[in-house]
């Protein structure tokens, strides 16, 4: 099995899933802070007991801890996030928050002690609070400006300790779930298909305004986007079914589309023109969005089918995007399909479409871990089950590099445990590393090392090859 020499072996953790701290160091509130049973739970109206984001996993205060664990696996990189609140607490503030610069100063110098590459995310799904409420999110033009403002802070402020960055977490994701997307507090069944595309519209804007900011500002840092990678199978050889895998596909590749290429492609103007939508544009905007990605990230999870006729066939389970069930797949304990070459394909496909180098954001299991003995005193998890997902999805890697894909590298998810996204529970884990927290909030939160540590500590140190004996 074949992987570059300077490939990014690592993994992947957002600060609203294990940051904590919420009103810590001149923290503002997030949408997260409203939002304790995840993306399908009703919102309340302040941070509330049961939501346990707002302890996550501790990592504010733990993160030197957690780090040099991550650099005993032998990690080349952590994709992390920044909380934009942090930063400017309202999101429109003026002058941005000492404390929130500092705490990332100390983690990203902490990684790069440990030789660790910090590849960030400027906003994974957590837009300060004030900007959902006062302005709707991402629904009004004015955010650009102040998401101009956070970039400008953040570039100068980091840049010589952060080459990698990424804009918007799964931007495609907004189409579907505008509020964790976009701190869009309209109802979704209250947005019409041109409410949808004017807020998609504002954050393709302000991500190429990033692009453009940080090519200006760092010459030789990277920007990259970021969307879920869960492309559709056709249900079956018909062409009506081929033609609705395709449709599925656009209707969440179109973000991509317009950040690695710099416009909208023609079949998203056929859509407005046939749907009578007039997108809002001002002067200038078509030449910001020429200002492209230098790399596409993605996240791969599994993979879907779709149909014509969607009736006829049972509807799949999974993360924010799911489509009709493959009966050739098996499933996690959460209903998602487990498809290691759709990571191939996905890999392929991304390449055939742009020709940019890619990076795997966002690849793991989630599942029920038991913290067990190990006979020596200490705890473990045996997670057989999840190294075996994560070598047939690495093999999966190495078959699309030998293809002539450019993979910079790979992000496990959840690298230690954290709080996940869909459902705001402890209980369904990804990491290496195992957190003693529990959905009821109880827990000690002492960190313990799983089979699969020991696992993907031997797959970095032979690059790789591991995978093959």
């Amino acid at each position: 099995m074949y992987f570059p020499q300077n490939f990014l072996w690592g993994g992947a953790i957002s600060a609203n899933q294990c940051e904590g701290a919420y009103n810590e160091g001149g923290k503002g509130l997030s949408i997260q802070d409203v939002m304790p049973h995840g993306i399908t739970g009703p919102l309340t109206e302040g941070p509330t007991s049961d939501n346990l984001k707002l302890v996550g996993i501790d990592f504010y205060h733990r993160y030197q801890e957690d780090i040099a664990l991550m650099a005993e696996m032998g990690f080349k990189v952590l994709r992390l996030s920044i909380a934009w609140s942090r930063i400017f607490p309202n999101g429109d503030d003026t002058e941005p928050n000492e404390e929130g610069l500092a705490f990332y100063d100390k983690v990203f110098d902490e990684c790069r002690h440990h030789g660790i590459e910090p590849m960030v995310t400027l906003s994974h799904y957590e837009t300060p609070l004030h900007l959902a409420t006062a302005y709707d999110g991402w629904r009004s033009r004015k955010l650009i400006g102040f998401f101009e403002r956070y970039c400008r802070t953040v570039f100068d402020r980091y840049r010589r300790k952060v080459r990698y960055w990424m804009c918007f977490n799964e931007i495609n994701a907004l189409w579907r779930y505008p509020f964790m997307g976009a701190g869009v507090l309209t109802p979704p069944d209250r947005l019409t298909l041109a409410d949808r595309y004017q807020i998609a519209h504002h954050e393709l804007l302000a991500s190429a305004m990033a692009a453009k900011l940080l090519h200006e500002m760092i010459p030789d840092a990277k920007m990259g986007c970021m969307v879920l990678g869960a492309l559709s199978y056709p249900m079956s050889p018909r062409p009506e079914d081929v033609l609705a895998a395709q449709q599925a596909d656009r209707q969440i590749m179109f973000f991509c589309d317009v950040l690695a290429r710099g416009y909208y492609p023609d079949y998203v103007r056929a859509t407005w023109q046939r749907e009578g939508i007039q997108l809002q544009m001002e002067p200038g905007d078509e030449e910001l969005l020429r200002h492209t990605v230098d790399y596409i990230s993605f996240s791969y999870y599994m993979s879907k089918c779709a149909a014509a006729d969607p009736a006829r066939y049972q509807k799949g389970e999974g993360n924010l995007l799911s489509g009709l069930r493959n009966p050739y797949l098996p499933e996690s304990e959460w209903g998602w399909q487990i498809d290691p070459d759709g990571l191939r394909y996905t890999l392929n496909y991304f390449y055939d479409r742009y020709q940019k180098p890619l990076f795997i954001a966002e690849n793991g299991l989630g599942a029920q871990d038991q913290l067990v003995s190990d006979g020596h005193g200490s705890w473990t998890v045996h997670d057989g089950y999840r190294i075996d997902y994560l070598a047939k999805h690495l093999e999966a890697v190495g078959c699309a590099i030998a293809d002539g894909v450019p993979v910079l590298g790979y992000a496990a998810w959840g690298c230690i445990d954290l709080i996940s996204a869909s459902t705001a529970q402890m209980k369904k884990r990804y990491g290496f590393i195992y957190v003693d927290r529990n959905d009821d909030g109880s827990g000690t939160l002492a960190r313990y090392r799983k089979d699969s540590f020991y696992w993907y500590k031997k797959v970095i140190a032979t690059n790789g090859e591991s995978l093959s004996s």
